[in-house]
C-alpha cells in the first residue's frame, strides 16, 4: 500500500505564505517609496498637494509611492522640497537629529535606490539637517542619449571616480574623461550627467549640497 500523503489544508497554506511574504526582503525602491507615502500622510498633504508643491506629476509621485517608479536626483530633490525636509531626510527614519554629529556607514550597508541610469548608496542617512548628501553611486548609463535631458537643481556637486571611467557632461563645456583618482566640482545648476566611459560600470563617489532647498524646483530641467 503507498504511503498516505496529508493535503495541504487552507490554514497551512495560508500560514505558510505569511512565512514567505515575512522572509521576503523589501526593494530599496518600494522602502523608498513607503517612506514618501509616511512623510506625506504625517503631514497631512494629499497626492495633488504634494504633487503642487514639488512640481511633478500625481502619478509619478503615485508610482514613487508604490514603487514602480524610479526618480531621478532631480525629482529626488523635488519631493524634499515639496516635503519640506531635506534630501537626506528622506532616506532615514529619524524624525528628530540626535545630540551628537558623528555618523559611521559600514562598507555596503547604505540605504539603496536604483534610478534609470544610477544605483545609489546613500551613506550617513541617520544623520537630520545635513549640509551635504554622499552617496556611493554606480554609473549604468552608456551614452549620453540615455538622458532626455541633462540634470539640473540647486546647490554645488563634487564627484571622485572611485573605480573605472566616467565621461563627464556638462552645460558649457565639452564632455571630459574621468579616471580613478580624478575629481570634479560644479555648480548643480549647470546641466549635467554622468556616462561610462568604458565597459565596466563605474563607481563615484558623489557629494551634493542644497543652498535653499525653498528653490529647489529648476522648473523645465
Amino acid at each position: 500500500m503507498p504511503p498516505r500523503v496529508n493535503k495541504p489544508t487552507a490554514a497551512s497554506m495560508a500560514a505558510a505564505a505569511s512565512r514567505a511574504a515575512a522572509v521576503e526582503p523589501v526593494s530599496p525602491n518600494a522602502a523608498f517609496g513607503e517612506r514618501i507615502r509616511r512623510m506625506r500622510l504625517k503631514r497631512r498633504l494629499t497626492l495633488q498637494q504634494l504633487a503642487k508643491a514639488c512640481d511633478l506629476a500625481i502619478s509619478s509621485i503615485s508610482k514613487v509611492e508604490n514603487g514602480q517608479m524610479s526618480p531621478t536626483y532631480e525629482n529626488i530633490v523635488r519631493l524634499a522640497t515639496g516635503l519640506g525636509v531635506d534630501v537626506g531626510d528622506l532616506f532615514s527614519d529619524r524624525d528628530t537629529a540626535p545630540a551628537g554629529r558623528r555618523s559611521i556607514t559600514r562598507a555596503g550597508t547604505g540605504l539603496r535606490l536604483a534610478t534609470p541610469h544610477y544605483d545609489y548608496e546613500m551613506l550617513c542617512t541617520d544623520l537630520t539637517n545635513r549640509r551635504f548628501v554622499p552617496i556611493h553611486a554606480t554609473v549604468h548609463a552608456n551614452d549620453i542619449l540615455e538622458f532626455p535631458q541633462l540634470t539640473r537643481h540647486d546647490g554645488e556637486e563634487f564627484i571622485y571616480i572611485l573605480s573605472g571611467k566616467v565621461m563627464l557632461h556638462t552645460e558649457h563645456y565639452e564632455p571630459v574623461l574621468l579616471q580613478p583618482g580624478d575629481s570634479c566640482y560644479f555648480a548643480s545648476a549647470m546641466g549635467h550627467a554622468l556616462v561610462n566611459g568604458d565597459t565596466k560600470d563605474a563607481e563615484v563617489l558623489w557629494v551634493c549640497s542644497h543652498i535653499d532647498m525653498a528653490n529647489a524646483v529648476t522648473r523645465g530641467a
